[in-house]
């Protein structure tokens, strides 16, 4: 699986997620990306965002302004499908009586 983004701060602090450029890592480059197309769900920098954009000139592309548009980096994404009780356990169900989001350990313990 591709490496889509990598930390900008170093290991053992607090770490700000950043985007990579695709077409870079292919190649082997760690560029930090500031463009998303939605169409190909790749991640460009300056130099890659002008050739995507001869190449691809009707895709809409997003940079780093309209970051909102760009999606979850899966770091994140897991982080917010995991149980908090149960951290090996992702939120999988939905308990109506007490409105929340649960694992199935959590239904077995907590939600009967």
């Amino acid at each position: 699986m591709a490496k889509f983004f990598q930390s900008t701060k170093a290991d053992g602090s607090d770490s700000l997620t950043d985007f990579c450029c695709s077409p870079c890592l292919e190649h082997k480059i760690d560029k930090f990306a500031e463009f998303y197309c939605d169409k190909c769900l790749k991640f460009f920098c300056a130099k890659c965002i002008q050739m995507h954009g001869q190449l691809f000139s009707k895709h809409v592309t997003y940079g780093r302004g309209d970051s909102a548009k760009w999606p979850l980096p899966k770091v994140v994404e897991d982080f917010l499908q995991q149980c908090e009780f149960h951290e090996e356990k992702n939120l999988e169900m939905f308990c109506n009586e007490h409105e929340q989001l649960c694992c199935t350990n959590c239904v077995v313990l907590n939600h009967r």
